[in-house]
């Protein structure tokens, strides 16, 4: 076999190597862009601060098989009625679902409304409850393997959440999130009862040690709250050198998706 032959056998074999390493997404069919899907009228009526539409980054899956879903809520700069302000933020977590191949996921991304009859947009259990029930039944969701994570706004989102529906969940991640509706550096008056409840579930929280805006103190006293509850799930790093944008270490880095991934509800 003469060299030419050789080398055009051996560029070959490379494209077949790279397609299977490094071209997996089609296999596994997650996706990389967002649809908009909306909850409808009558389930929007029930809702006092969402957007009744919201991000869906789909994947596909073997026909009948049920997906994880990962929630993710958004910071106080994706507030309002226009979703284009919390794509970029939900699509670094598929970029990292995908880097790390964690799927398929489907990722959903509810939206804050800035203003509203009742005061401005927050993350309220309430809220977040009936677009879970109707994501449930919309897409085929495994309901043992329900992510939630956010960032900022979006931290707080998830300690809220969990602090009073921990058992929708398999994991949570708070990302330099605040533990109080007043503001970022708002401290609850429920911190032992929801410290209580996260006590039941898997809980991995992420702060930057120079935050001014939401202080790493705050990540810290509810995983210590959570430990004296007896959760032994409970767990916290602290990004020495990084502010209030510590998350773009959390979603780019393996860390987080290896320990989310690997939860599952009893």
């Amino acid at each position: 076999m003469n060299r030419f032959c050789l080398l055009r056998r051996a560029a070959i074999g490379r494209g077949i190597l790279l397609l299977l390493l490094g071209g997996m997404a089609p296999v596994w069919g997650q996706k990389e862009n967002p649809v908009v899907k909306t909850v409808g009228k009558e389930v929007g009526g029930k809702t006092t601060y969402l957007n009744p539409e919201f991000l869906l980054f789909p994947a596909e899956a073997k026909k009948g098989s049920k997906l994880p879903v990962l929630i993710y809520l958004h910071g106080a700069g994706g507030v309002g009625n226009d979703l284009g302000k919390i794509r970029g933020q939900a699509r670094r977590v598929v970029s990292g679902i995908r880097k790390f191949r964690k799927g398929p996921c489907l990722v959903v991304a509810p939206q804050c409304l800035r203003v509203t009859p009742a005061g401005r947009g927050t993350w309220t259990p309430e809220d977040l409850d009936v677009f879970l029930e109707h994501v449930k039944a919309t897409l085929p969701v495994d309901e043992k393997r329900i992510y939630l994570t956010g960032n900022s706004m979006g931290g707080y989102g998830c300690w809220v959440w969990g602090g009073h529906r921990p058992e929708h969940f398999a994991a949570i991640a708070p990302v330099v999130g605040g533990i109080g509706r007043g503001g970022p550096k708002a401290v609850t008056d429920n911190l032992a009862k929801w410290a209580a409840n996260l006590a039941r579930v898997p809980v991995y929280a992420f702060a930057g040690a120079r935050d001014r805006v939401v202080p790493a103190e705050r990540s810290e006293r509810m995983i210590t709250a959570i430990r004296k509850a007896g959760g032994k799930q409970a767990r916290i790093k602290v990004y020495r050198e990084e502010g209030h944008g510590a998350g773009r270490l959390v979603f780019s880095t393996k860390e987080m998706y290896d320990w989310m991934f690997s939860q599952k509800r009893e």
